[in-house]
């Protein structure tokens, strides 16, 4: 067995609406069957009793590796805990080559999870051993290691609660919530509101003890300190020789690190100081309250909850030390080492020996029964505590306290910490105070305590975020098909930009907002996708969506408004990626329409193409077909049971709607050239399609057509017209049959004087099939006088003159073309042409480098 290529698909994509990682696995004759493995299955059984029963997904196939390694990769993924049920393998076209999908739920993980089951399978075979414990130790460890963490991801969840999307912006808590301008952002516990000025404040425990004291809000009495000396002048001004207790604590220490408590004597201050030093340079000396820790979290202007927090304690049992109650306790599965888990493990360190030391004991003694052994002064979780929900006891002039001290450092969430006897009474009747307070407070003491109910504090952050019902998506339109994808994205751009939106845009010839190109090349894959959905001033995205993205990466967005299929045709790029057939990139295309918004979204569909017509059938929304023909049958049967359609009506396009229906003249439409460019047309009826599915006016889709001019910088390649010495150049983009028959149609509308010659350039594109390449001139064969082909710098993977021998070979029987000339270099072929163009010709320029060509036509142009 051999694993070729390893793909992670991180959006919706082919297989399913799982993130998941694809491979391409290849099996021996033996391996295609493992029936024919001796004793196979039953090794693969012993190293790993869980794996599920192997099957194919067609029940009338072999058991084949392939699917041992699938169902592996699942089974250790949902043994260590990750949340994974979906897996898929599927033969390829050549034999013994299979297409392996495993979903996951972090990267990572799969990787390793994949990697892990290729070990498995391997030991099965050869009946080597296999460490399954270890296996799923390290799936468990990196998983604890990668994922959101308690906080961040409550926070999350919630939002996912609400349909609101989300993307992490580093391997950290950084995370995006909602697109575009809508967008927000977090990192752990803190939103993007947050003042960096306020959390500095929150970090000076002085500094806010002050602040706090100035708003009537009780807090210790006490200073910083300069020295061990210092602090135990502090001390005594406070009052420990009277019998007061201190606390020691670091002025900007945070978790607990740091902090001693209920001090009282000179050489506990002294230690402290020294503990607390090694944290800050700023150490802070204050009065000790008396009571019980108290945490309460308040988001905004609201209590959201609140816990008591016990130190890290074990009860004795007459029987084990107390190093082996630590151990007993820490083996609590609830228990991990970091945050990732409801309770942190008991550190049994230096800190806890000396507290033990200060009631007599050591690690080795045994406390009597039912006797409790505290093993730190402060009640932190990171160290080792306990907390007990108490949110339903507060009284509202404890939490008026409390909401007063966040509001007074300005802190959008906060983690106010209070030591009093209870929360059931005012701070000041019981002479309790506010001891700190925290931003980015952890939340896993209220998610889920040691005692009591969960409070679902994500959901208090996300509303205070977000108002009720808001989304925090903003409208998205995907558009795929054979043809013509550009420049509908383009006029869904312009008519959303008459609409007041500030558009994102996603293409084949670079990534646009609000009309200014941000990034160059083919953007039309799900990074491009991602892009405009981060950028802060997009209002309205229209994402072109093609399908080497899809099989790369699966999409950019977790689902669409409007998905626009535009055309399948004969297809394009087939024999790639395992798209070998018009079905298969049909399958490809597809994914857009089953990722539209259920329900209210719309799929644009066009009619009368029927491989685009029977993927209505996938959308989990609304569907409005396109046609020229209304009278269509699929068009016709739409209309009958009172659904959208939009069709031509003689000089205009007609959206259609029961007693609704709007007319577009064609003449209005710059780019339809009044309709004599029939592909254009169909483009613009899309184009309406998806802006009428979004709400968008008749007048403002009808401005938005208007403005739309289809010239070389507002849609490069796309039948850019150029006038030179009379005559009339036309320079496309179009590379495949269905695209250059469109083109022979459009030029064949034009008007041409008698005795005016047609002339056009082409190449072509290595990476297509030879029966497409040739097809191409087969078709300009009956429609131009002269042929110039040209030989491009990039020949991808053909040979040196395999192309031009194809192109030439389509030529053979053409009914019209005379004069064929060769030659190479995109330039030389394109002034080569030129040179010969006279008044009323018409030369059609099918070019690769799409800016470069242009810029060379518009010199040549300026020359004249």
């Amino acid at each position: 067995m051999e694993v070729s290529r390893i793909r992670a698909l991180r959006g919706p994509n082919l297989w399913s609406r799982h993130t998941a990682i694809e491979a391409i696995v290849s099996c021996d004759e033996n391996e295609r069957d493992i029936s024919a493995i001796t004793g196979f299955e039953k090794r693969l059984r012993e190293r790993f009793p869980e794996i599920a029963y192997l099957h194919p997904a067609e029940e009338d196939r072999a058991v084949a590796m392939a699917h041992a390694l699938e169902f592996a990769a699942l089974g250790l993924q949902a043994q260590a805990g990750c949340p994974v049920t979906f897996s898929r393998t599927t033969p390829a076209t050549e034999t013994g080559v299979y297409q392996v999908v495993v979903e996951y739920s972090e990267e990572e993980v799969g990787r390793l999870a994949f990697d892990l089951a290729m070990q498995l399978c391997r030991a099965a075979v050869d009946a080597a051993p296999f460490d399954l414990d270890e296996a799923l130790r390290q799936l468990r460890k990196l998983d604890e290691h990668v994922r959101l963490g308690p906080s961040t991801g409550a926070i999350v969840h919630a939002a996912i609660a609400r349909n609101i999307p989300y993307r992490r912006l580093t391997q950290g808590s950084l995370v995006q919530l909602g697109w575009g301008s809508k967008q927000r952002r977090i990192q752990a516990a803190e939103m993007d509101t947050t003042s960096a000025v306020a959390e500095t404040i929150a970090q000076d425990k002085e500094l806010t003890k002050r602040l706090l004291h100035a708003a009537g809000v009780p807090v210790p009495i006490g200073r910083p300190v300069r020295d061990a000396a210092d602090a135990w002048a502090a001390a005594c001004e406070i009052g420990i020789e009277r019998g007061v207790p201190i606390v020691v604590k670091p002025q900007d220490g945070n978790q607990g690190k740091g902090v001693a408590v209920n001090l009282t004597t000179r050489a506990q201050v002294e230690a402290a100081y020294a503990t607390a030093a090694r944290i800050s340079s700023n150490v802070l000396v204050e009065r000790s309250l008396a009571g019980q820790d108290h945490r309460i979290l308040v988001v905004g202007d609201r209590l959201v909850a609140a816990a008591r927090r016990e130190p890290p304690t074990v009860i004795g049992d007459g029987v084990r030390t107390v190093r082996e109650l630590v151990d007993l306790v820490n083996a609590d599965p609830r228990r991990g080492e970091g945050h990732a888990t409801s309770l942190t493990k008991i550190r049994f360190d230096d800190i806890a020996l000396a507290r033990l030391a200060q009631n007599g004991l050591t690690a080795e003694s045994v406390p009597a029964k039912g006797q409790r052994v505290v093993l730190r002064d402060n009640a932190n979780l990171s160290t080792g505590g306990t907390a007990t929900d108490v949110t339903d006891d507060v009284h509202p002039d404890f939490a008026a306290r409390a909401i007063a001290a966040a509001q007074m450092v300005g802190l959008d969430i906060a983690g106010v910490d209070i030591v009093c006897q209870d929360v059931l009474r005012p701070l000041e009747e019981q002479g309790g105070g506010i001891v700190e307070l925290n931003a980015a407070p952890g939340l896993r003491m209220h998610l889920n305590p040691s005692f009591g109910k969960g409070r679902n504090v994500g959901e208090a952050v996300i509303s205070s975020m977000f108002a009720p019902g808001e989304d925090a998506r903003i409208p998205l339109v995907a558009v795929a098909g054979t043809n013509g994808k550009t420049t509908t994205v383009r006029l869904i751009g312009s008519i959303l930009g008459s609409r007041g939106y500030r558009v994102g845009m996603t293409s084949t010839d670079g990534v646009y907002v609000q009309g200014k190109r941000i990034d160059t090349g083919d953007c039309s894959g799900p990074r491009s996708a991602r892009n405009v959905l981060f950028h802060p001033n997009v209002d309205a995205a229209v994402l072109e969506t093609a399908r080497g993205g899809i099989l790369r990466e699966g999409l950019g967005f977790d689902r669409c408004d409007i998905a626009v299929i535009t055309n399948i045709g004969s297809g394009d790029h087939l024999g790639l990626s395992y798209i070998s057939t018009v079905e298969d990139l049909a399958v490809v295309k597809r994914v857009i329409v089953q990722n539209v918004k259920p329900v209210t979204g719309f799929a644009v569909l066009n009619a009368a193409d029927p491989m685009v017509a029977r993927m209505a059938d996938a959308c989990p929304g609304q569907v409005i077909f396109f046609a020229r023909d209304r009278r269509h049958r699929i068009m016709a049967m739409h209309r009958a049971q009172g659904k959208r359609v939009v069709y031509l009506d003689g000089d205009a396009i007609v959206t259609w709607h029961g007693a609704v229906l709007e007319r577009f003249p064609l003449a209005e439409i710059p780019i339809t050239a009044g309709g004599a460019i029939g592909f254009q047309v169909e483009n613009a009826m899309a184009a309406v399609a998806a802006a009428w599915a979004l709400g968008i006016d008749p007048a403002t889709i009808r401005q938005g057509l208007a403005r739309f001019v289809n010239d070389a910088d507002s849609a490069p390649g796309r039948f850019n017209l150029f006038n030179y010495r009379g005559a009339t150049i036309i320079a496309d983009y179009g590379h495949n049959p269905d695209a250059i028959q469109a083109l022979v149609d459009a030029v064949g509308n034009m008007p041409a004087p008698p005795g005016s010659r047609r002339t056009v350039v082409i190449s072509g594109a290595g990476d297509r099939r030879d029966e497409d390449i040739r097809k191409q001139t087969e078709i300009l064969g009956g429609a131009f006088d002269r042929v110039v082909l040209y030989q491009d710098a990039c020949q991808r993977g053909r040979a040196d003159g395999e192309v031009l021998a194809l192109l030439r070979d389509g030529l053979k029987d053409a009914r019209r073309t005379r004069e064929i000339e060769e030659i190479h270099g995109e330039f030389l072929a394109i002034d080569t042409a030129l040179d010969k163009l006279q008044s009323g010709d018409i030369c059609l320029i099918l070019i690769d480098q799409v800016d470069e060509s242009l810029a060379h036509i518009a010199k040549r142009v300026a020359e004249q």
